[in-house]
């Protein structure tokens, strides 16, 4: 199992329910100001990468970014520097091991990528990446998992708003979303917009654990051009990745308060499968786009959110409240503010349990719309259906299988993440789902 670029092995533990710091990763805080850590020294071994924090990873390292990560929620644990001093555990600095039977696919080409076509100086002409306006999914019941159907969007109607699709989290896969988009009609085999006047959400998450997230950016910031000169949109939600990767950039190794000792965002971001080639990629378009994300839209009844949590409840009274509030989190750029917000929309599970349908009515009642589509939380660990840590292909274990969205909480919640980072499926599904 590798964990993003350079990681080591962790315990699984599917049934988390929030970033927590493990004790190896706490970090006393140091004299000198009152109440304020004193900031962590780079790494043993080796001056600071060009990231502003991250170490230097060896090569044999960056060549393992187009390995597929089977790793789990785990994951998803914010991290500090190990003992005084030190910015990122040693383990997590140290070469990532290919496990046998795990799938591997080429090193990602991103010269001449369909998602390598946004000039690096600005956005491109026509981009609204928070106007709130928005496209529908059509399923087959398969007990409580749905597979959608392919609806082209050609199909759409010329008058009024077209089709509503959404997308859930992409985690760097490129080839995977060109592939899942072109299935339902919404690009062209060059990767250019092709849905007429079809509307496209993505859920969040773009970045992180796979090999080209820069390259996903390019290509939603591309797409929402093309998407509007045809009469469509294509828009983006923010998701925990993007403020992980934006507090990676800004703050770097500046300790924050996690509640559980001191924490980074440098180190987090490591843990959580930060890819040096993306740092590397990361321009200030690309910080402007994920900073201006909305966290919460409602379109067409659908209450659509990245991450299964009542969180959201804690930053306003109306989706205009809490859009607006994170927007002025992220603009004030104070680290222990944005690491609280990091922490908040990393909370998961909210949906699943016995309390699920309550906590989803809570949000429709304050927001409005009839059901919650959310990402985050893989739909295999929503079902329980995990494969083991050290099964290998020739004893038959592929990696989950997931047909489709999962709807559940008594049919209030739609989960949208299917687990690519897993060997899943990167699922693109058209809303409303056929009952």
């Amino acid at each position: 199992m590798t964990q993003g670029a350079g990681q080591g092995p962790v315990v699984r533990t599917a049934t988390l329910r929030d970033f927590r710091v493990p004790p190896y990763a706490q970090v006393p805080v140091q004299s000198g100001e009152p109440g304020r850590p004193a900031p962590a020294a780079p790494a043993p071994g080796g001056p600071p990468g060009p990231t502003g924090g991250a170490p230097e990873q060896p090569a044999a390292v960056r060549d393992q970014v187009a390995v597929r990560d089977r790793s789990d929620a785990v994951r998803d644990q914010p991290v500090t520097a190990p003992g005084q001093g030190a910015a990122v555990p040693a383990p997590l600095a140290a070469t990532a091991e290919h496990p046998p039977g795990a799938p591997e696919r080429p090193a990602a080409d991103v010269s001449g990528h369909p998602g390598d076509a946004v000039p690096a100086d600005e956005p491109p002409e026509g981009y609204t990446p928070t106007e709130r306006d928005l496209p529908v999914i059509t399923r087959v019941n398969r007990g409580d998992t749905v597979q959608a159907v392919v609806a082209p969007a050609e199909e759409a109607e010329t008058d009024g708003p077209g089709p509503l699709f959404v997308v859930g989290d992409v985690h760097g896969y490129l080839d995977e979303l060109v592939a899942a988009l072109g299935e339902q009609g919404l690009i062209d085999g060059e990767g250019r917009w092709s849905a007429g006047n079809a509307r496209l959400w993505f859920l969040g998450d773009f970045t992180d654990r796979g090999p080209d997230g820069i390259g996903v950016i390019d290509l939603v910031m591309r797409l929402s051009a093309e998407a509007a000169a045809a009469g469509g949109y294509c828009k983006a939600l923010m998701g925990n990745h993007e403020l992980l990767l934006i507090g990676a950039k800004r703050f770097g190794d500046t300790p924050v308060n996690s509640g559980a000792g001191t924490a980074t965002f440098q180190a987090a971001w490591i843990l959580n499968g930060g890819q040096r080639t993306d740092m590397e990629r990361l321009q200030d378009v690309h910080l402007q786009w994920m900073s201006r994300l909305d966290a919460v839209v409602e379109e067409d009844g659908h209450l659509l959110m990245h991450s299964d949590t009542t969180a959201y409840l804690d930053y306003g009274s109306s989706i205009d409240d809490v859009n607006d509030t994170v927007h002025q989190i992220l603009t004030r750029n104070d680290a222990d503010e944005c690491w609280d917000l990091f922490r908040k929309l990393t909370k998961r599970f909210a949906f699943r349990d016995e309390g699920g349908p309550q906590a989803v009515q809570e949000l429709l009642s304050q927001y409005g719309g009839g059901r919650v589509v959310h990402g985050h939380s893989p739909i295999p660990y929503l079902l329980g259906e995990v494969g083991t840590e050290d099964a290998s292909d020739d004893e038959g274990d592929t990696g989950p299988v997931v047909e489709g969205p999962h709807v559940y909480a008594d049919g209030l919640a739609i989960a949208m993440d299917g687990g690519v980072t897993m060997a899943g499926k990167l699922l693109v599904v058209r809303l409303p789902l056929a009952n």
